[in-house]
Parts: C-alpha cells; sequence; structure tokens
C-alpha cells in the first residue's frame, strides 16, 4: 500500500470519530437519500406508461392527469424530503467542524510553548481556519452527493433489470471505465492538494508576519526583501493550486464522455429492442432517463472524490495539530500550593532548547522569603530562559526547582503561576475594557482596588483622559494605546494581584524616566515582603537587590550584591562600568 493511500485510509478514520458522534442525523440523512432516490427512480415509470398511453390509441386525457397529479405528488415529496436532508447535512457538517477546532483550540491552549515557539502564528491560524474550512467544503459535498449517488446506482440497476437484462448489461459494461478514470485522477489531485494546503499556511504566516512587523519592515527598507520572498511564496502555490485544479476539472469532462458512451449504448441497443417488440417506446424512454441518472451519479462521485482529496489534505494538517504532544501531564496527586512564603532553591539545574547545544547548567541557588533576586549579563545568556523555568513554562532537563521544598513539577502549574506576578518587556492586552485587562487575575476585584491599583502604578491619569474611562474599548495588543501605556496596565494587574512573588523582567522599558521613578518608588513598596526576580539591562535599576546573578553563556559566574561585586572588578564591574564610563 502506498504511503498516501495509507495516509488518506487513517485521516478518514479519525474523521469518521467524529461524525460517529452524529450517527442517528446520519441514519436519518440516509433514510431520506433513499425515499429521495425511490421517488427520483420510480417517476420516469409514470412518464413512460403516460407515452404509451400517448402512443398506442388514442389520447386519453384523463388517464394522462391522473399520473401527472400523482408525478406531481411525488416530485412535491422529493424536494421536501431533498431541503430536510440538505439541512441535516449542513448540521452534522458544520456540528463536525466545531467540534474539530474546539479539539484544536484546546490542544493550543495545553501545547508546550516549544511547540508554539517553532512555529510561526500565522500557519497555526491557517491550520483551524482555512484548513478546516476547506474540511467543511469537501465534507458537506460528500454528505450532500455520496449517499444519494450510491443509492441511485443501485437504485436504477434494479429498476433498469426489471425492463430488460440485454441493455442493462451494456451499460454495466461500460461501467468500470468510469472508475478507472476517477481513480486515476483522485491519486493526482490528492498530492497536489496536499502540497497547496501547505504552501498556503507558509503564505498566510508570512503575510501575518510582515503586516504584524510592518514598521520594523519599512524602518529597515526590507520591502523588497519581502515582496520577493513573497512572490516566491505565492508562485509556488499557484503552481500548486493550477495542477491541482487541471488534474481535479479533468473529472467532469472525461466521466462525461464515459456518460456519452453509455447513452449511446442504451440508445442503439433500446432502438433495435423497440424494433423488434421486445420493449415498448415509453420503457425506452424511461430506460434513456435511467442510463442518464445512473451515470449521473458517477459524475457527482467523481467530483466529490476529487473535492475530498483538499478535504483529507487539510484534515491531515488539522489531525497533525490536535495530535500534537501536549506539555507533561500534572501527577494525579499534584500539590496545590498555598500559603507561599517565597522560598526558591535550585538545584543542579540545567536546560537546553536543542540537546546539542546547552544553555544552562549546573545552575544552583537558594532564595529566601523576600529576597531581591536581580539577573543580569549579555543577550543570550539564559535570563529569560531562567524566567521560563521558574514559572515551568519549559522543564528542566537536569535537577530541580523548589517552591517552599516543593519540586515544580508535583506542584499544579495554575497554583505555581497564581504565586506570580509577571511584567514583561513585551506587553499583552486581549481585546476588551480596561477594566477586564487590568482584572484578569484577579476577576472579583473591586472598583476601589481596581482604582488603587491604577493610582499605584501612575496608570490611573491617564486612564481617566480616555473617552469612556475605565469602560473604554480597546483593539487587541492594546489598539490606539502607547507602548508605555500598555506596560503600566500590565503593571497594574500585578498591582491588583498582589502575588507573593514577582518576575519583573524589564518592566519599565517603554516608560519615561519621570515615570519610571515614580513606578519604582511603587515598586519598592511592592516588593516589600516578596520575592522578587529583575531582569534588567540598566544596571541603575537593581543596586539595591540582595543578590545579583551575573550569567554568561548559561552559567552564574559571579553572585552576590551591588558592592560586593563591584569590589571584586571582575565581569559585573565591567558591565557597571560600561554603562556609567564617561
Amino acid at each position: 500500500m502506498s504511503q498516501n493511500k495509507k495516509g488518506q485510509k487513517e485521516i478518514l478514520s479519525k474523521v469518521m470519530r467524529y461524525i460517529k458522534r452524529y450517527t442517528g442525523l446520519i441514519l436519518l440523512s440516509i433514510v431520506l437519500a433513499s425515499l429521495i432516490v425511490i421517488l427520483t427512480l420510480y417517476v420516469p415509470i409514470l412518464i413512460g406508461e403516460a407515452i404509451d398511453g400517448i402512443v398506442y390509441g388514442q389520447v386519453n386525457f384523463t388517464f394522462i392527469l391522473r399520473y401527472l397529479v400523482i408525478i406531481s405528488v411525488m416530485v412535491g415529496i422529493t424536494a421536501l424530503a431533498q431541503w430536510m436532508m440538505n439541512k441535516i447535512n449542513n448540521k452534522v457538517t458544520y456540528n463536525v467542524v466545531r467540534d474539530m477546532r474546539e479539539a484544536a483550540f484546546k490542544k493550543i491552549e495545553i501545547l508546550p510553548l516549544k511547540y508554539l515557539d517553532r512555529r510561526s502564528q500565522g500557519e497555526i491560524v491557517s491550520r483551524v481556519i482555512t484548513d478546516v474550512d476547506q474540511f467543511a467544503d469537501g465534507l458537506l459535498m460528500g454528505f450532500t452527493q455520496f449517499f444519494t449517488g450510491i443509492m441511485t446506482i443501485i437504485g436504477t440497476l434494479f429498476f433498469m433489470l426489471t425492463i430488460h437484462v440485454g441493455i442493462t448489461f451494456v451499460v454495466v459494461l461500460v461501467t468500470p471505465l468510469s472508475l478507472f478514470v476517477a481513480s486515476f485522477i483522485a491519486k493526482k489531485t490528492y498530492t497536489m492538494f496536499k502540497l497547496q494546503s501547505e504552501a498556503r499556511g507558509e503564505q498566510t504566516a508570512f503575510i501575518d508576519e510582515m503586516i504584524g512587523s510592518q514598521k520594523v519592515v519599512k524602518a529597515y527598507g526590507h520591502e523588497e526583501e519581502a515582496l520577493e520572498q513573497f512572490d516566491e511564496i505565492n508562485t509556488r502555490l499557484a503552481y500548486y493550486s493550477l495542477r491541482a485544479t487541471f488534474f481535479s476539472s479533468l473529472t467532469n469532462p472525461c466521466t462525461r464522455f464515459v456518460n456519452s458512451i453509455v447513452y449511446a449504448g442504451v440508445a442503439i441497443t433500446g432502438a433495435l429492442a423497440v424494433l423488434t417488440g421486445r420493449i415498448t417506446v415509453g420503457a425506452l424512454s424511461c430506460f434513456l432517463s435511467y442510463a442518464n441518472q445512473y451515470t449521473k451519479p458517477f459524475n457527482e462521485i467523481s467530483g466529490v472524490v476529487t473535492e475530498l482529496q483538499n478535504a483529507i489534505a487539510c484534515a491531515g494538517r488539522v489531525f497533525e495539530l490536535i495530535e500534537e504532544e501536549p506539555q507533561v501531564p500534572e501527577p494525579v496527586d499534584a500539590v496545590h500550593l498555598q500559603d507561599v512564603e517565597g522560598q526558591v532553591v535550585c538545584r543542579q539545574v540545567a536546560f537546553s532548547y536543542v540537546p546539542d547545544k546547552k544553555l544552562i547548567e549546573n545552575f544552583n541557588i537558594a532564595i529566601k522569603p523576600g529576597q531581591r533576586v536581580a539577573i543580569v549579563g549579555p543577550t543570550g545568556c539564559g535570563k529569560t530562559t531562567l524566567i521560563n523555568l521558574l514559572m515551568r513554562f519549559y522543564d528542566v532537563n537536569e535537577g530541580s526547582i523548589c517552591v517552599e521544598n516543593i519540586d515544580i513539577r508535583e506542584v499544579t502549574r495554575k497554583s505555581l503561576r497564581s504565586n506570580y506576578g509577571m511584567v514583561l518587556q513585551e506587553t499583552w492586552l486581549k481585546k476588551g475594557t480596561i477594566r477586564e485587562n487590568i482584572v484578569m487575575g484577579k476577576p472579583d476585584a473591586t472598583e476601589d482596588e481596581i482604582i488603587a491599583a491604577a493610582k499605584a502604578s501612575h496608570a490611573h491619569s491617564f486612564i481617566k483622559r480616555l473617552p469612556k474611562g475605565y469602560d473604554t474599548v480597546i483593539g487587541e495588543d492594546g489598539g490606539m494605546l502607547s507602548q508605555g501605556q500598555k506596560q503600566l496596565l500590565c503593571i497594574t494587574r500585578v498591582m491588583l494581584c498582589k502575588p507573593p512573588m514577582l518576575i519583573l523582567d524589564e518592566a519599565t522599558s517603554s516608560i519615561d524616566t519621570r515615570t519610571e521613578m515614580q513606578i519604582q518608588s511603587a515598586f519598592n513598596k511592592l516588593m516589600e515582603g516578596r520575592t522578587t526576580f529583575i531582569v534588567a539591562h540598566r544596571l541603575s535599576t537593581i543596586q539595591n537587590a540582595d543578590i545579583i546573578l551575573v550569567m554568561k553563556e548559561g552559567k552564574v559566574i559571579e553572585q552576590g550584591n551591588h558592592e560586593e561585586l563591584l569590589a571584586r572588578k571582575g565581569f559585573y564591574a565591567e558591565l557597571y562600568n560600561s554603562q556609567f564610563a564617561v
């Protein structure tokens, strides 16, 4: 079995697991499809009877009118059943799509950060939005046309056999040719649709990145390079799309050609049968109608198969996301951290993002409750990585990190992180009101608490100047707010929660000097009695720290307070003097 065929079968089995939840609706759809097929196939018999009433003898209008009434009722019932079947198929399709999107989004919520760090946001968005939409189109077409198509083929064969076995044999004889054509085209289209889906995801990711970084692109004159890169991706997508469309567009003319052969065969053999008196003209009319109805599903099913190639390729990308390895699950008996004082101990910690490239090695430190720990060093030395380990965004490769003498791998992530207050250099705000963004860590906060936190962070004054104050709605990532104002709102969150431990990663980097001095004063008050980790490049902001960890190439090369490290005249002294040299 080829790899493609095996992969398609696996994907289809996964799709069926989602469809099984709606077995009742599927069965009802099949019943309605059967009713539609039976009524549709019975109408030509009635038409043939009416034609025979005209051809042989005088025209009996009463006889014809009775048949016309019966035919009209049957057509009406068929139309109603068709409407109900389409409604059910739509419901099943979009419920399956909803379930897949829910599963994909739930998986994103529990994926380890290393997965998100290694993939662009646009590519992930493309899988959840575009690929699922493409899958929905194929699945809906499958439900709408596949059931009725199969039943129409079976039904027409049965009715044709009751009329004339010989002519039916002519029809069946040509059928394998149509199946061969459909199979050949399906194999060709799957590969192209898979490549098209991947290229579309790459293009979405690139567009998302370029739009999100438009200021940087323009500032560094990267427009030409960006256009060239986009053109290359776009050309590839056009090539794959053209090939996929070309092969899929062959389906209709090829199957129509086969259908014409069938129709011609029926017409010739049927005419000979009429001349020899073996069937009537009405029966031949009925047979020709069945020949059309028999071959029509092959057109539709071929179209469905082609569309399903695209749907399966897209579903495969979605299932890749859904089946990604989640973050390490918490132990069943995981501890819920309570009454945290802020004691943190790192023992023999080793960590690296890439197995063959070591970053942090043999890291040891014991921090007492209420101490201020500053982490300094050149870019890439492991400062932010250490923060990621403390928050358990990543797990250590060796050694352990303990809070209150409990290994954080034995603690629930939620309780661990709720005991940290975190302000990063990169701000994050969601679409909503100013108030909703502030109370994220403490949803039950009172209005007085919110205002007090905003005043402490010096955000209250600019919030009151906004059109609706705390009820002003801001866009994703802060919308019209300046970088400094966004950072003030992030600081307000921490001021409101007052957690026992703080992480400040260049928390005042986007704030003017005067406001920074005021916030530093507020931070000093907030840090009293709280264990605080401060990542800083400006060494003037960490002179009062109890412990300064000087990191270089993932190792702590110096440790002590400001005066002790200056007296050693080592790497810290070099860093400090380089910032204040005249």
